[in-house]
């Protein structure tokens, strides 16, 4: 089955990670040029260069794989509550591969199935981590 999978990891080409408040996505890291640019502490834009490694993106790819994100719609929005949509952090996920791109666009005030949202919030979590672990031990 996972040889039949409809996105291989022998495609794989990128993954583009963005988050940022209501539209804003201005924090974005783009796996194939390791570009990264984000907010620190002090609101200040910081871009450097992170470079994932093949064993790191493979982990990302099998993590959203057993997180389901195939199969996630293509955005989770807090619709019902506008104002409170607006000033949620927003995350733009995206996986591509030669002959498929797979993206989703999740609304952290999303909450109405409390399992994809868990699944999505996951995701983040573990792409967020190994870039952050990959720059600061690049730093080190």
């Amino acid at each position: 089955m996972v040889k039949n999978a409809p996105y291989r990891f022998s495609d794989f080409e990128s993954i583009t990670f963005k988050y940022g408040l209501g539209d804003s996505l201005i924090n974005s890291y783009d796996s194939k040029t390791g570009q990264y640019q984000y907010l620190n502490s002090n609101d200040s834009l910081i871009k450097t260069t992170v470079k994932l490694r093949k064993d790191d993106l493979l982990y990302l790819h099998r993590k959203a794989a057993e997180l389901g994100f195939w199969n996630f719609p293509e955005e989770l929005s807090g619709e019902n509550n506008p104002a409170k949509s607006t000033n949620s952090p927003h995350y733009y996920i995206e996986y591509r591969y030669k002959e498929k791109t797979k993206h989703v666009l999740f609304d952290a005030a999303y909450n109405e199935e409390p399992k994809l949202r868990d699944a999505a919030k996951s995701l983040i979590t573990e792409i967020n981590n190994m870039i952050n672990d990959t720059r600061d031990r690049d730093l080190n």
